[in-house]
C-alpha cells in the first residue's frame, strides 16, 4: 500500500497532469450539455431537450473518445515517470522489488484517473435525466451499462499507456506514439472494416451499449479477447523491461 500511495502522490503533485486529465474528462461533458441547453432554450422548435437517452449516447461517446486520451497520458506518465525524473535508480537501490514498483504504478494511476472519469460520467448521467424534458430519460440499467463501458475503455487505455511507457522508458515518446495510433492510424484502419477482429477501437464499439455503434462482424467474446491482448501484452513487455533494464 505504501508503494501505491507513493505512486498516487507523485502523479497528484503533477498539477499540469491533473489539470489536463480533468480538462479532457470533465470539460467535454460540461461544454456539451451547456451548448445543448443553450440551443434548446433559444430555439426549442429546432432543438429538443438537452437530456434524454439519445443525448446521453452522444455525451458518452465524446467522453470515450477524449477520455481515452486522458487515460493514455496518465498511464504513460505512471509508466515512465520514475525513469523520466531520474529516480528509478534510487528506488531500486533501496532494495524494493522491481516488479513491485511496476505493479504499484497501476493502482496508483487509476486512483487519479478513475475518479475523474466517474465524475464526468455522473455529470452526463445526471444531465441526461434532469434535462430530458419530453424525451425519454435513460433508466438505471442503461446508465450502468454505459458506466461500465466507459470504465472498460478508460481502464484498457490506461493499462496500454502504462505498458508501452514502461517498455519504452520514455513518457513523451509513448504518448506521441499512442496518440498517433489512437487519433490517426486506428480510425483510418477502422473505416476500412477489414481489421475489426484485431483493432481495440472495433472491440470497444462492439461492446458499446445501445445501437449507437456501427454493425461489426466480431462477437462480444472476440471483442473481449482483443481488448485483453491489447492490454496484457504491453503490460507484460513493460514488466519485463522494468525487471531487466539497467537502473
Amino acid at each position: 500500500m505504501k508503494l501505491v500511495r507513493a505512486e498516487f502522490l507523485k502523479l497528484r503533485k503533477r498539477r499540469g497532469l491533473v489539470a489536463l486529465a480533468a480538462l479532457l474528462t470533465i470539460a467535454p461533458v460540461v461544454i456539451g450539455y451547456s451548448a445543448l441547453s443553450y440551443l434548446h432554450a433559444t430555439n426549442p422548435a429546432d432543438y429538443g431537450p438537452a437530456g434524454g437517452t439519445d443525448d446521453l449516447a452522444g455525451a458518452v461517446e465524446l467522453l470515450a473518445q477524449i477520455g481515452l486520451v486522458a487515460a493514455i497520458i496518465v498511464g504513460a506518465t505512471a509508466g515512465a515517470g520514475d525513469v523520466g525524473a531520474g529516480v528509478f535508480r534510487e528506488l531500486v537501490v533501496t532494495g524494493r522489488s522491481r516488479l513491485a514498483l511496476f505493479a504499484a504504478r497501476i493502482p496508483g494511476g487509476l486512483a487519479l484517473l478513475l475518479p475523474l472519469v466517474a465524475f464526468a460520467f455522473s455529470l452526463a448521467a445526471g444531465a441526461s435525466i434532469a434535462l430530458a424534458g419530453s424525451d425519454q430519460a435513460p433508466g438505471p440499467e442503461l446508465l450502468l451499462r454505459y458506466g461500465a463501458w466507459i470504465g472498460v475503455g478508460s481502464f484498457s487505455a490506461f493499462l496500454l499507456g502504462v505498458g508501452v511507457a514502461s517498455a519504452l522508458g520514455s513518457r513523451a515518446m509513448s504518448i506521441g506514439l499512442l496518440l498517433g495510433w489512437q487519433l490517426a492510424a486506428a480510425p483510418i484502419l477502422l473505416a476500412t472494416g477489414k481489421l475489426d477482429a484485431v483493432l481495440p477501437n472495433a472491440a470497444l464499439l462492439r461492446l458499446e451499449p445501445g445501437d449507437a455503434g456501427r454493425p461489426l462482424s466480431i462477437s462480444v467474446t472476440t471483442a473481449a479477447v482483443v481488448l485483453a491482448v491489447w492490454t496484457l501484452v504491453p503490460l507484460a513487455a513493460g514488466a519485463w523491461r522494468t525487471r531487466t533494464a539497467d537502473a
